[in-house]
């Protein structure tokens, strides 16, 4: 199977977050693929380190930068890095989350605000800090990951799923705030994606099974089949899209 190529992203400086595994590792091999020059924080410094050497061999070897997102200071510095390094940045994928669950009994007052950090603080900043960047590039791409988390009410996932909900307000919000410097702002919204974590810790064999049943298309949902969507949006082709949050999760 053949994907598009899009001319606007090859050079394209691309900032991933939460790039080192699962959808985010396969966000950065897209890109890398098509000519960006891609930088990818993450925690994860041996998945990291890994993946930038196995691709290594790609027109330009994608930069990794460890970062805690909810320092939001060293992201602040992670992102002058990249500028520094590469250039401005042309493209910002607001990936990285974490959807640990919990019975709504036992969430605490700082588990919800550290579900709220992982998951919804760093993208706002993120974004804001990218702005002068596009701004200097005469335009940009925002795309924010949300989750059909929200929109299903994932069970033992109540403060995941708000934060997730809330990404798409923040979406439409920056769409309108950054829409006079020609940055657009999209999100999207994966559905029950199988990456090694989701097998290693929440769903067994039989739960995959009937993920397929419930969609529309009776397949299992990779990561590589949620990364064309984000180079779409994030390419010139989508370049009156803006304030939209797509779904992908094979009709589930």
């Amino acid at each position: 199977m053949s994907f598009a190529s899009y001319p606007s992203l090859n050079g394209q400086v691309v900032l991933i977050t939460g790039g080192g595994s699962g959808i985010g590792a396969a966000l950065v091999e897209a890109f890398a693929a098509q000519g960006a020059r891609v930088a990818f924080v993450d925690i994860l410094e041996a998945e990291s380190r890994a993946l930038a050497e196995r691709l290594g061999a790609a027109p330009t070897a994608p930069l990794f930068l460890p970062c805690d997102l909810v320092d939001i200071a060293a992201l602040g510095g992670a992102i002058a890095e990249v500028r520094e390094r590469l250039g401005p940045i042309g493209v910002l994928v607001n990936n990285a989350g974490n959807d640990d669950r919990q019975p709504v009994d036992a969430v605490t007052e700082a588990d919800w605000d550290r579900t709220m950090a992982l998951n919804l603080k760093h993208q706002f900043f993120a974004a804001r800090a990218v702005r002068p960047q596009m701004r200097e590039l005469g335009g940009g791409a925002i795309v924010n990951f949300s989750s059909i988390a929200w929109m299903h009410g994932g069970a033992s996932m109540v403060a995941y799923a708000t934060a997730k909900a809330a990404i798409v307000g923040l979406t439409g919000s920056l769409a309108r705030e950054f829409g006079d410097d020609n940055i657009r702002v999209n999100a999207i919204a994966p559905g029950a994606v199988m990456t090694e974590r989701q097998r290693r810790l929440w769903v067994s064999e039989a739960d995959m099974e009937n993920f397929k049943a419930a969609q529309c298309l009776h397949e299992s949902l990779t990561a590589e089949a949620i990364a064309p969507a984000v180079l779409f949006l994030a390419s010139d082709d989508a370049r009156m899209i803006t304030k939209q949050c797509l779904v992908v999760d094979g009709g589930m």
